[in-house]
């Protein structure tokens, strides 16, 4: 069980790593005008979603419900728990919308300014304290 916790929290970290970078690369993306850059971006931008993201998002939520299987029903009983769960759920929702923005980058769609950018990379932040909180403090 301790080598399922491990895994589970490196393959979030690597997630969040992504969650992190992403909106970054969408800052400099959205400010960028020259072609070599606008492609550099588009190139870092889909190789950071889909090899490092979307299999740390995966491999992050499949060992969350094998852990959560060990005790289905002690943890869905617990207001902790159902609060994490909350925050996993508000981060894939995230994830799925910086998809929508990568392909809108990718097709030079792009309707947000950098600014935007600047607080929507806030958000994965915000989300990661409440579930540390959540499962360390348990309150």
């Amino acid at each position: 069980m301790v080598w399922l916790i491990a895994f589970h929290i490196i393959s979030m970290v690597a997630w969040f790593a992504g969650l992190f970078y992403l909106p970054r690369l969408f800052v400099y993306h959205a400010e960028a005008k020259d072609l070599i850059s606008l492609e550099r971006f588009k190139l870092m931008e889909r190789k950071l979603y889909y090899f490092i993201m979307t299999p740390a998002a995966l491999i992050t939520t499949l060992l969350g419900v094998i852990l959560l299987s060990f005790r289905w029903t002690w943890y869905l009983e617990q207001p902790w728990m159902l609060i994490k769960l909350a925050g996993v759920l508000l981060l894939w929702a995230y994830q799925l919308y910086c998809g929508h923005l990568l392909k809108a980058f990718r097709n030079n769609q792009n309707r947000h300014s950098s600014g935007f950018y600047r607080w929507f990379n806030e958000v994965p932040t915000v989300l990661l304290i409440l579930i540390v909180i959540m499962v360390v403090v348990r309150p």
